[in-house]
């Protein structure tokens, strides 16, 4: 009998127990980011040396003789909240399976609601989709991300149709019991789909559809198609279970959490969903991949509204 193996859980309650100030916090993300020693991030030397008053910052480099901190070249660079608040932000954005609101960030660790959104979207630069090719059996689907026609107001509407119009379209790949990669697409024509699967897919594996007419002459692929207009959605190893199963995550976590994402940010959001998706309900290591991932990706609020 196979053994199961219990998830890595993190509660609450273990969490504030865990990393009860910015001290606790400073100390832990000290020894993710440097288990190898202290290193300067702007000239990578290891010759630093603590500063005893603390001021400007905590270290200081003797060979390029800048000042520097945990937070330097981090997406926490020159922000005024305080460690514990992030980590906490991180944790519960790691926990949250459909994710969670600006609005409700802001009552958990007490700020405002426009500085909850861009922290939020600061942490959402560490959940960026990592490159490479997947493979060797996937299934690819499409879906739309946006408000419903017939909920518009009348000035908005584009009486050009239902399902899709007016809406964003989002390609998604999963590799059979494996990672989920999703991203905004222009259009789904046949030239759009065919360069996304050869861009994300690696040439030679088995790729399984829907009916889309987008899909097919797909070359360097076995492809098998499920057709959902017929009310087929098995036909023996080809199904697109796994992506839909995504897809309804997302789905819900928009229509119920979110409300609205924007085109603009869309990328962030599906890259949350994806990163939390592959992470699993292993809470601790999920933490600790996002704190590893936070160096060299700040995201500045100018860069964010622009």
């Amino acid at each position: 009998m196979k053994k199961t193996i219990k998830p890595e859980i993190l509660s609450v309650f273990e969490f504030l127990k865990q990393f009860p100030d910015d001290h606790s916090v400073g100390k832990f993300l000290e020894q993710r980011r440097w288990a190898h020693g202290r290193r300067c991030p702007h000239c990578g030397s290891v010759r630093t040396v603590e500063v005893k008053d603390q001021k400007p910052m905590p270290y200081r480099c003797q060979d390029c003789r800048k000042h520097f901190s945990i937070r330097t070249g981090t997406i926490l660079a020159e922000s005024k909240i305080g460690l514990q608040k992030w980590f906490f932000a991180i944790y519960l954005m790691t926990t949250s399976r459909k994710g969670i609101s600006s609005v409700q960030l802001a009552k958990e660790i007490g700020v405002t609601q426009k500085t909850a959104w861009f922290l939020e979207h600061r942490i959402r630069e560490a959940y960026a989709q990592k490159g490479g090719l997947l493979g060797t059996v996937v299934e690819i689907d499409e879906t739309y991300i946006g408000g419903k026609e017939k909920n518009k107001h009348f000035d908005k509407k584009l009486f050009a149709g239902r399902g899709g119009v007016g809406k964003q379209a989002v390609m998604g790949i999963k590799e059979r019991n494996g990672r989920v990669r999703a991203f905004p697409i222009n259009g789904t024509s046949q030239v759009d789909f065919h360069s996304a699967i050869i861009e994300n897919v690696r040439r030679g594996s088995t790729v399984y559809t829907d009916c889309h007419k987008s899909y097919p002459g797909m070359r360097g692929y076995t492809h098998e198609i499920v057709k959902h207009s017929v009310g087929e959605y098995v036909n023996g190893m080809a199904h697109t279970n796994g992506i839909e199963s995504f897809w309804a995550l997302l789905k819900r976590g928009y229509y119920g959490i979110f409300h609205h994402m924007s085109v603009k940010h869309l990328h962030r959001y599906i890259n949350e969903f994806s990163l939390r998706h592959d992470m699993g309900h292993d809470i601790i290591p999920s933490i600790n991949e996002i704190t590893d991932r936070m160096v060299g990706r700040r995201l500045t609020y100018e860069r964010l509204k622009a």
